[in-house]
């Protein structure tokens, strides 16, 4: 899948997101994130030995009804994968370097630098480094808050 084929899809799935729970004040205790740049946050330890991310953004569109989050990974060779997940939310993996093994719903499938990634709301999934080096890989979630 190349980036026009992801561009094409993206609105497909922001339209088929459920609506956001609201607080008793009827808004989301989530920020609305504006248009505008949004840098990184420093590499933090994730909950696995092996797993480090930094931090984009994380918050409700101004819609007020789709939860969008963004971040960065790296996998050590030889880490284990992270859990096997469920969410109410899409996952879209961009993989910048490396090999890793993408499971959705018990099939395994390679994902190399450059490649994209989809995972549907409510699909069983990880994600995996095959290789002998780190892996990195952007990660998109578009949907309900959790």
């Amino acid at each position: 899948m190349d980036r026009r084929e992801f561009a094409t899809l993206l609105p497909a799935l922001l339209a088929g997101s459920a609506l956001v729970p609201q607080s008793a004040e009827g808004q989301s205790s989530l920020p609305v994130i504006e248009s505008g740049v949004y840098k990184p946050t420093p590499p933090k330890a994730g909950g696995q030995a092996g797993h480090t991310s930094s931090h984009f953004l994380a918050g409700m569109l101004k819609a007020g009804n789709i939860r969008l989050e963004m971040h960065e990974s790296t996998i050590q060779p030889g880490a284990e994968h992270e859990a096997v997940g469920t969410h109410l939310h899409s996952e879209i993996w961009l993989m910048r370097e490396g090999t890793a093994d993408l499971m959705t719903n018990g099939v395994i499938r390679k994902m190399e630098a450059g490649d994209v990634g989809i995972c549907i709301a409510g699909d069983k999934h990880y994600i995996a480094n095959s290789s002998d080096k780190p892996i990195s890989y952007f990660v998109v979630t578009v949907g309900p808050p959790e």
